[in-house]
């Protein structure tokens, strides 16, 4: 008989045993009932290989149907190593036919994983000799490689992708979900070995090609403007040249310039890099920006509109008001000069516009004051960022209104002590041009799908009446006079009114001899259909913006104007003239005089 210590002892052995058992029947109900759908699937899983399968990119379209982007049947090789019988023989084809090196591929072909990229972007016919050696082992997919029709053409508009074919910069990151697709897959049955099993079907899930973008750019007008800021940079040995092209009344880009451009289909050579001392990470980076939105800069005298928009939106100023200009004006304890050392004298506002006065902009921004002025600022949109759909877009630099004293608002108003991007300017003065309305500038207009349905339209914010029309039709007037009459008549051409305003603006910090030349104008002058910019970098020589960028924007009115179907409209001078019909603007030759614009210094 059992002593009671011992059936103490017994009692506790079997309710031990006895929750033991209770604890795995509950864990092991668990799993085979609630997870049971779980672990059936990590099970068929394990005999599950996937291959992805890349979407189609969508195809960028200029305005008229032209591609700009494409794509480019290619394919992607790779390596299961548990398939492959002969590792010498795989290792000798890959090395020899994708020309790479056999350690890399070696590595890569003993890696005991599912599945190893040996290589992308691999072109189609050296993928079938692959094919033909039927190597164990060895995988081939389809796939598609981003193709750019005219290498160089707007490259820091459009961008590019990566081996991956995803946007990494311009147009092709700002709309890759529009242009991105859905990618597929192939799940193959697989054993424990991870062989592929006979008979078994492949199950495909089909990839979803992306939408196709048409964008605001022309072709031809691109052409034109790429042609004519590659001459005067060559021409000036300037550092680079930028050119917006837009419509005032819309804000689509029908042109954006950053020449020297890079080549989209080898977007990792350097271009126009040569003087870079910086790594070479960050002279690619350099190379990919787009000055024309991802950098500010000091405008000079083509400001002067936004003060003379400020000042008859004030009402502190009438054409023919008059002014003294003696050149220089004393402002606190400053001797700030005007381009014309002898100075203008006794002139109107309408002719100190027209002749770039320092003197005469300086007394009007007085009139304007700092308060007004800043509220006419940002009614035409230079407090914020255009909002063009590209990516990077830099910010102004402006002062804070309460540090804006008496000599900041002197050089403010002739464009000097403070930053804009060129964009910023354009569409300002898009608004001083087409009636008040303050425009998005943009290059996205609508997208389609494989069939050429359209899908979707873009809109775009248009602020009217941010400024008054009346001001907007003495600001056409006034512009017009300026390439009629005065620092800008190098932009004439004949059969056409232009309206424009010329900028040299001295480049940070004073001093270096450094320069931006610049025109900014727009046609037809009485009803503007095209306004744009034109900027040259550190020209050598002779820097003015009236006589090397002046006369470039209008060799480019001469070839776009035409184009356009904007209909030669002749003054009796201009029909009286023997050279009416040889000025077709399509080889207009740089002019080299040294007349100054409008060089804005401060002593």
């Amino acid at each position: 008989m059992l002593k009671p210590h011992m059936k103490r002892k017994i009692l506790v052995v079997l309710v031990g045993v006895f929750a033991v058992a209770l604890l795995l029947t509950v864990r092991l109900s668990y799993l085979m009932i609630a997870k049971s759908e779980y672990y059936m699937e990590i099970a068929e899983a394990l005999h599950d290989r996937e291959r992805s399968i890349k979407a189609k990119r969508g195809v960028i379209y200029d305005r008229n149907g032209v591609e700009l982007a494409s794509n480019k049947p290619v394919c992607s090789v790779s390596v299961i190593h548990s398939q492959i019988t002969d590792e010498d023989a795989v290792v000798d084809a890959l090395c020899g036919v994708l020309d790479l090196s056999e350690g890399e591929v070696r590595k890569k072909v003993q890696a005991n994983t599912i599945r190893e990229k040996i290589k992308s972007n691999v072109d189609k016919e050296i993928a079938d000799k692959l094919r033909e050696m039927d190597l164990d082992g060895v995988m081939i997919d389809e796939d598609y490689k981003r193709y750019y029709p005219y290498d160089t053409l707007a490259s820091k508009v459009l961008g590019f992708t990566g081996a991956d074919n995803q946007g990494i910069v311009g147009i092709e990151v700002a709309y890759e979900e529009t242009l991105a697709g859905v990618p597929g897959s192939i799940l193959t049955m697989t054993d424990a070995h991870g062989y592929e099993l006979e008979n078994e079907a492949e199950s495909r899930i089909e990839p979803i090609p992306g939408d196709n973008l048409h964008i605001s750019i022309d072709v031809n007008i691109q052409k034109y403007a790429e042609q004519a800021a590659t001459k005067v940079m060559k021409a000036k040995n300037a550092q680079r040249v930028s050119v917006v092209m837009m419509n005032p009344q819309n804000g689509e880009i029908y042109a954006m310039v950053n020449v020297p451009e890079y080549n989209l289909n080898e977007p990792y050579t350097l271009v126009g890099m040569e003087s870079y001392e910086g790594s070479k990470q960050d002279a690619l980076n350099t190379m990919w920006r787009n000055f024309c939105i991802n950098d500010t800069y000091e405008p000079g005298s083509t400001f002067k509109l936004v003060t003379a928009v400020a000042a008859l939106e004030e009402g502190v100023v009438n054409l023919d008001d008059g002014f003294s200009c003696p050149g220089f004006r004393v402002v606190e304890d400053r001797r700030i000069r005007c381009h014309k050392v002898g100075g203008h004298g006794s002139e109107t506002f309408a002719e100190g516009f027209k002749n770039s006065c320092n003197p005469v902009f300086m007394d009007v921004g007085a009139r304007v004051g700092v308060s007004a002025m800043y509220e006419n600022y940002e009614k035409l949109g230079l407090f914020e960022k255009t909002g063009v759909d590209l990516p990077g877009e830099a910010s102004s630099i402006m002062h804070k209104q309460e540090n804006v004293k008496a000599v900041e608002l002197a050089t403010m108003s002739f464009g000097q002590s403070f930053q804009i991007t060129p964009l910023q300017l354009l569409r300002a003065a898009s608004a001083a041009v087409n009636g008040g309305t303050l425009v998005t500038p943009h290059f996205g207009m609508y997208t389609t799908d494989e069939a050429g349905t359209v899908k979707e339209t873009f809109q775009y914010n248009m602020e009217e009446s941010a400024i008054e029309k009346e001001t907007s039709e003495t600001m056409k007037l006034l512009l017009e006079s300026v390439v009629a009459e005065g620092s800008g008549n190098k932009a004439q051409i004949a059969g056409y009114r232009i309206g424009g305003k010329t900028a040299t603006s001295e480049k940070l910090p004073r001093g270096n001899g450094k320069y931006i030349s610049s025109f900014l104008g727009f046609a037809p002058a009485n009803n503007p259909q095209i306004i744009g910019i034109i900027l040259i970098d550190e020209p050598e020589g002779i820097y003015y913006g009236g006589t090397i960028a002046a006369p470039v924007m209008g060799e480019m009115f001469a070839n776009i104007l035409p184009y356009l179907g904007v209909e030669e409209d002749y003054t009796e001078q201009e029909e009286s003239s023997e050279d009416t019909n040889e000025t077709d603007g399509i080889d207009v030759e740089l002019d080299t005089s040294s007349q100054s614009n409008g060089n804005d210094l401060i002593e």
